[in-house]
C-alpha cells in the first residue's frame, strides 16, 4: 500500500468502492486524511465498513465538509451527464480527483523525480504497459506494474529513488488526474472510442494528450492523424518528444523495418532489436508496443542487450494474442480477447497459415470486414450462436465447419492441421464475437480455449526449443 500521506489533515469523501475505490480509502486513512465514503453497492458499503472505513450517506448528508471527491474511473464526470456526487462536489466547492492524482502527489511529495511511466492509447496500452514492466524486471530493476491493468496503483510499492512505476491509464483515469505528470508519458494511438463518456472525439484526444503533455519525456506514435499532430505540438512547444511507428520509416525515433526495430537519430540509423525472436510480439500493432518499450527502457537507461533480452522472453497477456501450447510446428493461439472484427484482424494479420476458430454473440457487421483475411484461413471452425451468420460470410471464400461448441473446434482444428505442410500453422482463436452466448465473459472463453488445447495428446510448451 502507498499511504498518501500528501493529504494528511484534509477530509475527502470516497465515491465507489470496488478495487481502486476501496483501495484509495485505505491509503487515504493510513496516510492521515479524514476518509468518509459511500457506494450504491450495500455489499461494497459492508466491505469497506468492515476495514474501517467511515460510511456516509452522501444523498442524505451531501458532501459538505469535504475537500475533495475521490471518484471511481468508471462513474460518470462529465458525459452523458455528471453523476450526482459529482453535483454535490461542486455544491461543496469540493475538487473530483481519482487515484491516480493521488499517486501523483504522493510521489511529488515522497520521491520527487521517481520513475513513473504512464502509458495510454486506444489500443495497446495493457500488452505495452506489461511488456515495460516485464522487461525492466528481466534487467534487474524494482518495476512495479499497476492502474488500470491488475493492480489498483495505490496497492502498489511507495515511489523510491530507485523504484519504477509502470502504469497503464484509461481516458477516465485521466480525467480524473489533473496534475498527471510522468517521467515518461506514452501515447500510442488514438481512434475512437468512449465518446459517450467523453462528449465528442475532440474532448477524448484532449484527455488523453494531457498524459504526455506535462511528461518529462512523452513517447507519441506516429502511425494516426491525432497522436501525431499531438508529437507536432508538443514538439513546436519545446517539450522532450521521442517518435514511433510500425507503418514506416522515421527522421528521429524508432520504428519496424521488416521483423527489426531501428532507431533513427541525427541521420545515424541503427538495428536495435530483433522481433522476430519475440513470439509474443508478432504483428504490426505489437511491434509499435515494442517500439513503445524500448523508447521507454532505453530513457530509464537499460541498454539494447537488456530490451531484447526482455522482449525475447516477454510471454505476452492472456486472452490477447497468447501462445498456450504446440504440437510439432503447430501453434495454438488463445486470442479470446478479439471480441470484434477489429479486434480479430490484429491476430489474422499476425499469421500465414491459420485453422480459425470464430462464433459467439455477433456484433455489428459480423466478419464481413474480415474478408481480406480469408485466403489466409486454411479451415474455419464457428461456434455459437454466430455460426449460421459467420457461414454465409465465409461461403465460396474458404472452407468451413459449424464445429457448436468450443471444445469441438479445438479437436476438430486439431486433427485437420495435422495433415497440414506449412512451416507454423496455427490454431487460432479469435472470435470476433461477445462470449454471453455461451461464457460469462471472454476470460472463461479463454479458460475453456487452454484446457481443451492441454487436454490434446501431444501437447507441449508454445515456444519452439532453441
Amino acid at each position: 500500500m502507498i499511504p498518501v500521506t500528501a493529504e494528511r489533515g484534509r477530509r475527502l469523501a470516497v465515491f465507489g468502492l470496488g478495487g481502486s475505490g476501496l483501495a484509495a480509502a485505505l491509503a487515504l486513512q493510513a496516510g492521515g486524511a479524514a476518509v468518509c465514503a459511500f457506494d450504491d453497492n450495500p455489499a461494497r458499503v459492508e466491505e469497506a465498513r468492515a476495514k474501517g472505513i467511515e460510511i456516509r450517506d452522501f444523498r442524505r448528508d451531501g458532501l459538505t465538509g469535504c475537500g475533495a471527491l475521490v471518484l471511481s474511473p468508471g462513474v460518470p464526470l462529465t458525459h452523458p451527464r455528471p453523476h450526482w456526487t459529482v453535483e454535490l462536489a461542486r455544491t461543496a466547492k469540493a475538487e473530483v480527483i481519482g487515484d491516480i492524482e493521488l499517486f501523483c502527489r504522493q510521489r511529488r511529495v515522497q520521491a520527487k523525480g521517481s520513475p513513473f511511466v504512464a502509458i495510454t492509447g486506444t489500443n495497446g496500452k495493457s500488452t505495452t504497459t506489461a511488456l515495460i514492466c516485464h522487461v525492466l524486471a528481466s534487467a534487474g530493476r524494482d518495476a512495479q506494474m499497476g492502474g488500470n491493468i491488475g493492480r489498483p496503483i495505490l496497492t502498489l510499492e511507495p515511489p523510491a529513488p530507485r523504484r519504477v512505476h509502470v502504469v497503464e491509464c484509461s481516458s477516465y483515469q485521466i480525467d480524473l488526474a489533473p496534475t498527471l505528470d510522468p517521467s515518461i508519458g506514452i501515447l500510442l494511438n488514438l481512434s475512437a472510442d468512449h465518446i459517450d463518456r467523453h462528449g465528442s472525439m475532440e474532448n477524448y484526444v484532449a484527455i488523453k494528450e494531457r498524459l504526455v503533455a506535462a511528461s518529462e519525456l512523452a513517447i507519441i506514435g506516429m502511425d494516426d492523424r491525432y497522436s501525431s499532430s499531438i508529437a507536432a505540438y508538443l514538439a513546436a512547444k519545446g517539450r522532450k518528444v521521442a517518435r514511433i511507428s510500425n507503418s514506416g520509416a522515421i527522421e528521429d525515433g524508432v520504428y519496424l523495418s521488416r521483423k527489426f526495430l531501428v532507431r533513427a537519430h541525427r541521420r545515424v540509423v541503427e538495428t536495435v532489436a530483433d522481433l522476430s525472436a519475440a513470439p509474443a510480439l508478432r504483428g504490426a500493432h505489437n511491434a509499435q508496443n515494442a517500439a513503445a518499450a524500448h523508447a521507454a527502457c532505453t530513457a530509464i537507461g537499460l541498454s539494447d542487450a537488456e530490451i531484447q533480452y526482455g522482449l525475447e522472453t516477454f510471454p505476452g497477456l492472456a486472452h490477447r494474442m497468447e501462445q498456450v501450447g504446440r504440437i510439432g510446428s503447430v501453434l495454438f493461439v488463445n486470442d479470446s480477447k478479439a471480441t470484434n472484427a477489429d479486434a480479430a484482424a490484429m491476430a489474422l494479420a499476425a499469421f500465414d497459415r491459420i485453422y480459425w476458430i470464430a462464433g459467439g454473440l455477433a456484433k455489428e457487421g459480423g466478419i464481413a470486414p474480415l474478408a481480406a483475411f480469408f485466403p489466409k484461413i486454411a479451415k474455419a471452425y464457428l461456434i455459437g450462436e454466430a455460426a449460421p451468420q459467420f457461414a454465409a460470410t465465409l461461403g465460396g471464400k474458404c472452407a468451413f465447419e459449424i464445429a457448436g461448441t468450443l471444445e469441438a473446434a479445438v479437436a476438430r482444428a486439431a486433427e485437420d492441421v495435422q495433415a497440414d505442410e506449412h512451416s507454423e500453422p496455427v490454431v487460432l482463436l479469435s472470435p470476433a464475437c461477445a462470449s454471453f452466448d455461451q461464457f460469462a465473459n471472454f476470460e472463461k472463453r479463454g479458460d475453456a480455449f487452454r484446457a481443451a488445447v492441454a487436454a490434446l495428446p501431444g501437447i507441449g510448451p508454445a515456444r519452439r526449443a532453441s
